[in-house]
């Protein structure tokens, strides 16, 4: 019965209505995560915006994006910088470079193959040495 009554104007009005549900949820969650991981706000002021942000919630999100926004791009592009770091220092840790003893054997190894001839041995030992 229900279903006989809805339009597709209506069932477009709702879809539109849930999509902007969920990115409200995600702005909101984003401002939350964005206090948390702010290190140059003190406890006291990150209460505050929370206390502001759960009572007023649509005045205090735009209120905090307009006052925040360029700190908040900011935070975002720190976090991910810091992550990447992070992500490259265990691939270094995860792969090894090995130790000089093993890349001058492995030159050797190339040398005594003739893959590689004495002048170019005798510069990557330098290089692997210096």
């Amino acid at each position: 019965m229900l279903l006989a009554t809805f339009g597709v104007g209506e069932v477009l009005l709702s879809l539109i209505w849930f999509f902007l549900f969920f990115v409200w949820i995600m702005l909101l969650l984003q401002v939350f995560f964005d206090i948390f991981r702010s290190r140059d706000m003190s406890g006291g002021v990150k209460a505050l915006w929370i206390i502001f942000v759960i009572l007023l919630p649509y005045i205090g999100v735009l209120v905090y994006l307009i006052v925040r926004g360029g700190k908040m791009a900011q935070n975002e592009v720190a976090a991910a910088q810091a992550q990447d770091q992070m992500a490259k220092e265990y691939i270094r840790s995860a792969v090894g470079t090995g130790s000089a003893a093993d890349e001058l054997h492995r030159l050797a190894d190339l040398k005594d193959r003739g893959v590689i001839d004495e002048v170019e041995f005798q510069a990557l030992k330098a290089k692997v040495i210096g």
